[in-house]
């Protein structure tokens, strides 16, 4: 029995929420400031207190359904996408053992899937649908690669400093001489 394209899934799931470099979601979270959790730009809606919230909850409903018994729903606190109300240390220390343990949690399941075969199982989705077990996994890493640019983008624009990197290494050159 192999597990070689599993492995390699949960490599992926790894470095997509936790990796060092400025992809994952933790990476783009690990500097935040009080004021970038809770921060709006005029005509937003959602700041990085929720989108963290919510990969926790889509964590937790995916698991649930496609891993465990399926009874999760929106209501319950384990799927809260709108956890961080304030801005504390407390409250934020809250919401990083809250998408943690989502992801612990998630990536156990992933893990104790038997071999490859069970990737193209198909399990349940929380919208009641079916899907492969590959597919599952795939959609969580691409969730948190998209939320993970988001936090980038919403922290860059909060601080203003929304520039590629070039651009500031030319300017920086350009006010020496």
């Amino acid at each position: 029995m192999s597990r070689v394209a599993l492995d390699q899934y949960l490599y992926l799931l790894d470095e997509a929420f936790g990796g060092d470099d400025w992809h994952s979601v933790m990476s783009n979270i690990k500097d935040l400031e009080l004021e970038d959790w809770l921060w709006v730009p005029a005509g937003g809606a959602r700041p990085i207190g929720e989108m963290v919230s919510h990969l926790a909850a889509c964590k937790n409903m995916y698991r649930d359904h496609a891993f465990g018994p399926a009874t999760l729903t929106c209501a319950d606190p384990a799927a809260d996408q709108k956890m961080l109300k304030q801005a504390s240390p407390a409250a934020i220390d809250g919401l990083l053992r809250f998408v943690n343990d989502a992801q612990a949690r998630l990536r156990d399941a992933v893990d104790a899937l038997g071999d490859d075969r069970e990737l193209t199982r198909p399990r349940r989705t929380n919208w009641g649908d079916m899907a492969e077990t590959r597919w599952i996994i795939k959609a969580l890493i691409e969730h948190d690669l998209y939320h993970a640019g988001e936090i980038n983008r919403l922290r860059s624009l909060r601080r203003q400093s929304d520039r590629w990197a070039f651009e500031a290494f030319e300017s920086q050159a350009d006010a020496s001489v």
